[in-house]
């Protein structure tokens, strides 16, 4: 048997045993063609047996392909993050008092209450990390009473009132005595929560306007500087 013979049989072993062509090529000693291999196996006949393996073969060949390839995007994603995250570094060691002023007036002029007619601030969110930022800010920035915090929850007709409390005086590090009473959005009534980490709206009030107006101020000059001639 002339070694051209020799390769030929020994691939048609190895395709009745289900083997794909890649796998087949890398137990020969030499690659030969898809279409060659496509060639010499047209006309096999296969049991059933084979055919359940030569197909269980080629789906179990797909899925470890595709978990290879899900990998390499998530790798890619995680490495293109990584190079957005080091591009703008060098600013954290610029976020002296002034700076964080000026991010706490934004994040006022986007998420607090505008009211003219209370004598304190208010500001809400859904999320903790903006209501630590918002707090961490206010006390990096002001001479901070903590006595003058009020906080109140809002929340769905079907959550646990008790838990989102705990949960809330957790993230706010503010005394149980300065919660006001949770309330309850009534048009919610009957409608389920379908938002796993919903923990309803936190809203801190703070009893001193006097910072409102600064942050105000602030941000409105900002918003003039920065839009000057547009």
């Amino acid at each position: 048997m002339n070694s051209n013979e020799s390769l030929k049989s020994k691939a048609i072993r190895l395709r009745l045993r289900g083997k794909t062509y890649s796998e087949i090529n890398s137990k020969l000693p030499k690659k030969i063609p898809k279409s060659t291999l496509s060639e010499w196996f047209k006309k096999l006949v296969f049991t059933e047996t084979q055919k359940n393996n030569l197909k269980t073969h080629v789906q179990n060949k797909i899925k470890k392909s595709q978990l290879i390839a899900v990998k390499v995007i998530r790798q890619a994603k995680v490495d293109r993050l990584n190079v957005l995250r080091s591009k703008n570094i060098f600013i954290l060691p610029l976020l002296d008092v002034n700076i964080q002023k000026a991010m706490l007036s934004i994040l006022y002029l986007g998420e607090g209450s505008k009211s003219k007619s209370s004598q304190n601030m208010t500001l809400g969110n859904s999320n903790p990390q903006i209501i630590k930022l918002y707090l961490t800010l206010l006390k990096n920035c002001f001479k901070i009473d903590m006595s003058k915090f009020r906080v109140r929850i809002q929340c769905r007709a079907d959550q646990n009132i008790r838990e989102l409390e705990s949960y809330w005086k957790e993230v706010t590090k503010i005394p149980a005595k300065q919660f006001y009473p949770t309330y309850i959005d009534k048009r919610t009534l009957g409608k389920p929560t379908h938002k796993v980490n919903y923990r309803g709206v936190c809203a801190i009030t703070y009893f001193d306007r006097s910072i409102q107006y600064e942050l105000e101020l602030l941000s409105e000059s900002m918003l003039k500087y920065i839009l000057k001639g547009r």
